[in-house]
């Protein structure tokens, strides 16, 4: 995080120094931390992580992933309309299976797990098929996909709320494709990202953009966000965690006013870290790929294992 935040800023000489100072505060409360566990509250992932973006922005770097982000989804958008040319080629069943596992191989892009941001750091042209290889073969560590299919040869839902990850191939390859599969079912799409930088993790502002960008290419996502049907609301977090108790107010409003009736959460921070047992009652979809060890012995998997958790509340037919 210390070298990303000196990159972020090529122009200013006392980058270094103030990246230093990030790096003793941080280690200093991790120290802390180490021999009084609740110095601050409660002690978990979410508040590891949150306690080191407060530290980045107090000493000035209030987005250290921007470049990288960029550059990213410079690169992502050339390969739009490939992807979703080469997916409308498949036959309706394999295009399922192909637009969830596009989903996981985009969210394998993440600079905030270590295992990842070496081969990133290592091999900046790796891409989105290399991704796909390296994820586990189904049977899946956490495997609801027939259930999930099966669901989707039923009436469509009225209205998907998408907590989104990452920047670059995550949002613009995975998500992107999968979010215009429902709409062209029917259903409506509310896209929640963070409202401040966290990570690599895609902020809304820049969701916006990015948004009009792809529609200019592809005229589905162009009439959505023409018709409503396709809304881009910040979530009130400026979190890699997610706490579904301190969403943005709008954002309440919206999902109550659509009568949404499916959630999906991405990635390990907001679907494993965080919200992995919450009970939803409406349906919903967790969908991560798990890229620290410590995480994947926890859950009895491997580096690379898939979560693909697809929930009914209890009382709701299947």
């Amino acid at each position: 995080v210390v070298k990303r935040a000196v990159a972020s800023q090529p122009d200013i000489p006392e980058a270094a120094e103030r990246a230093e100072k990030f790096r003793q505060k941080y280690r200093h409360k991790l120290q802390t931390l180490r021999h009084q566990p609740f110095a601050y509250g409660s002690l978990t992932v979410r508040s590891l992580l949150d306690t080191r973006e407060h530290c980045l922005d107090e000493f000035n770097f209030p987005d250290p992933y921007s470049k990288i982000k960029e550059r990213e989804n410079d690169i992502a958008l050339k390969y739009y309309q490939k992807a979703v040319k080469s997916l409308e080629e498949l036959s309706w069943e394999d295009r399922q299976f192909a637009l969830v596992r596009g989903v996981l191989a985009g969210n394998v892009f993440d600079w905030g797990a270590k295992a990842v941001s070496e081969v990133l750091e290592s091999n900046p042209e790796f891409g989105f098929e290399e991704a796909k290889r390296r994820l586990e073969e189904r049977p899946w560590l956490i495997d609801s996909f027939d259930r999930w299919l099966e669901r989707l040869k039923g009436p469509p839902h009225r209205c998907a709320l998408f907590f989104v990850d990452n920047s670059g191939v995550d949002i613009i390859l995975g998500v992107m494709p999968f979010v215009r599969e429902l709409l062209s079912r029917g259903t409506e799409v509310v896209l929640a990202s963070n409202s401040g930088p966290a990570l690599n993790d895609v902020t809304n502002s820049e969701l916006q953009i990015l948004t009009e960008r792809i529609a200019v290419m592809d005229p589905v996502i162009e009439s959505a966000l023409r018709e409503d049907s396709l809304t881009l609301i910040q979530s009130g977090s400026s979190s890699p965690c997610l706490d579904l108790s301190r969403l943005d107010k709008v954002l309440a409003m919206v999902v109550r006013e659509r009568q949404t009736d499916l959630v999906i959460i991405e990635g390990m921070g907001r679907a494993i870290h965080t919200n992995y047992y919450a009970m939803l009652s409406c349906e919903s979809l967790k969908m991560a790929v798990i890229k620290n060890s410590w995480l994947a012995d926890r859950l009895g998997g491997k580096l690379f294992s898939v979560v693909f958790k697809y929930e009914v509340p209890a009382g709701k037919p299947h």
